[in-house]
């Protein structure tokens, strides 16, 4: 494991590879024209190792319909539209899972959802701030920006970090004033590591301090949010911010919380990397003062001697203990059900990584690919770990050693998306309050703990929510007028529907249940609404496959 400790100083200057072209068939970067294992070879000799020692049976690799659902919803955020489903299945080619891969990770909508997953990861359905975070759509745009031209992990970060790029400001003004619970939330998310419990006293099972957490905090407290004013009006406004940064300033440490006494303001601490030395920083000027902020300040002078671009530039080094290893723990995470090291966002205490090697082994691929997400993600794909079928004799809710692939509950935004591609029209509008409905019936899933539990609400909602019909009724193109429409046997719009809903075919039974069903009224337009109503309404709908 590489060394806890680390120089103040890192050099982030290392010249980047020349982005390289990933043809369906296999990367053709260094590693792969060397002869080394790719990383999903690597991943699926590491897995399957761990199951021989445990004496483990995996689950047999899932069937086309199942892969299809889910590389779909985990890639680009929604279900495959019939057309393509049926296409897929027909397919004879034994590369089209590669081929589909390999479109789908170049499809915009991969950029759109992946950026949906991290605004989700930064400010959670619960983000601080409300009246700052309520409206996050320049934010948004620019982090679907950085996705869709793939930009490495460690830049974007930095550019979060640094916070001078319009849109990027919005992780800061969050916190505005509090940066203890910046702190927080930065060594969580970008360092895998739990820093709360040190907030108010030293750390009972690890030998993290106090002086720890404040050491971390002292690179947040001297950061000024600045008001810009707002852009549109009603749900459509956004306010927009400027990041300052101001000259001087320390947290001041009181000690354990529970000996605090009323007045004391406590001793001021120097910033100082987690598990590392202090920053040293320059002097400040004699009869240094610092600039005057007052309501409307709309820019501040930028300080000699930056405290956040030098936690910026320590975080994303390549060697930097924490940041790539909680990056590769959390996309495995998120696509695994559930990560190495568990929580994805605890590397403390007890959470000992399930499969070490493994867990090295993808740091460091990772780091050796100049942190190129989408490169990573497209590897974990083509696994075979990841391609097997989410059945098996494995009895947890998420298999340790991912013995069966990991069955989960449709995101609100995916629910959403899916509605739209079962209409048939992607494009299709909804307003601020449909999206509010679906988050708040569906939005629970999204803790990065591979939690889920059904509720009353949520079966309520799809049984009787005019949002969800809405979705469902007869519209010039949508999928209830084209089956209305058809001319094909009552037999093959039912297949169509099963396609469009539950991306696979119905069984016998279920073929005929339908097809007599559809055809006992000679006006079957509200027959077909209740037919798809009904196909929603399983539980087979709700879930990944």
């Amino acid at each position: 494991m590489p060394e806890r400790c680390l120089s103040r100083c890192v050099s982030h200057g290392l010249a980047r590879l020349v982005t390289v072209a990933i043809c369906w068939a296999a990367w053709s970067g260094p590693l792969a024209q060397s002869g080394e294992p790719l990383l999903r070879q690597i991943i699926d000799t590491q897995v399957q190792a761990a199951w021989q020692t445990a004496k483990l049976k995996s689950a047999p690799k899932a069937d086309d319909a199942t892969f299809l659902r889910r590389v779909y919803l985990d890639l680009v955020g929604t279900i495959p539209p019939q057309d393509e489903t049926r296409a897929f299945l027909d397919d004879p080619d034994s590369l089209k899972r590669d081929k589909l891969i390999a479109r789908l990770l170049d499809d915009p909508r991969f950029a759109t959802n992946q950026a949906t997953l991290w605004d989700l990861t930064l400010f959670s359905r619960q983000p601080p701030n409300p009246d700052v975070t309520r409206n996050r759509t320049l934010f948004r745009e620019w982090l679907t920006a950085k996705f869709a031209k793939n930009e490495p992990l460690d830049r974007w970060v930095r550019a979060l970090l640094l916070a001078e790029e319009d849109g990027s400001e919005l992780f800061y003004a969050a916190y505005n004033n509090r940066p203890e619970d910046l702190t927080e939330s930065f060594s969580r998310i970008f360092l895998g590591t739990q820093l709360q419990c040190a907030r108010c006293h030293d750390h009972p099972y690890t030998d993290l301090k106090q002086q720890d957490f404040y050491g971390m905090a002292g690179f947040f407290v001297r950061l000024v949010v600045l008001d810009q004013g707002s852009t549109g009006s009603g749900e459509k406004q956004v306010k927009k911010y400027k990041i300052g940064e101001k000259g001087s300033g320390d947290v001041l440490f009181a000690g354990n919380m529970k000996d605090a006494k009323p007045g004391k303001k406590g001793e001021p601490v120097k910033p100082a990397f987690l598990r590392g030395g202090p920053l040293t920083e320059p002097p400040l000027p004699a009869g240094y003062k610092e600039p005057d902020i007052k309501t409307g300040t709309k820019s501040l002078p930028k300080p000699e001697f930056s405290r956040k671009e030098k936690l910026a530039e320590w975080a994303t080094a390549t060697a930097n203990p924490y940041f790539a290893r909680a990056a590769v723990n959390r996309v495995w995470g998120q696509f695994m059900g559930r990560g190495i090291v568990h929580p994805v966002d605890d590397f403390e205490a007890d959470s000992k990584p399930a499969l070490p090697g493994l867990l090295d082994a993808l740091t460091q691929q990772f780091v050796a690919h100049q942190f190129d997400l989408k490169w990573f993600i497209g590897e974990l794909v083509r696994s075979e770990t990841y391609q097997l079928a989410s059945t098996g004799p494995a009895k947890e809710a998420l298999p340790k050693l991912y013995e069966r692939a990991r069955l989960r509950p449709l995101s609100a935004e995916e629910i959403i998306a899916s509605l739209k591609t079962v209409s048939g029209d992607a494009t299709q509008k909804t307003d601020g309050t449909t999206g509010e409905y679906f988050i708040r019936y569906f939005g629970e899933p999204t803790n990065g703990q591979g939690e889920f539990q059904g509720r009353l609400g949520e079966h309520l909602f799809l049984n009787n929510s005019e949002n969800v019909r809405a979705f469902l009724r007869r519209k010039k193109g949508n999928l209830a007028d084209t089956i209305l429409t058809s001319t094909d046997p009552w037999d093959r719009r039912v297949d169509r529907m099963f396609l469009a809903v539950l991306t696979r075919l119905p069984s016998s039974a279920e073929r005929d249940k339908f097809t007599a069903y559809l055809q006992s009224d000679p006006k079957p337009e509200p027959l077909v609404e209740e037919a798809l109503w009904v196909l929603v309404n399983l539980s087979e709908f709700r879930f990944n496959h």
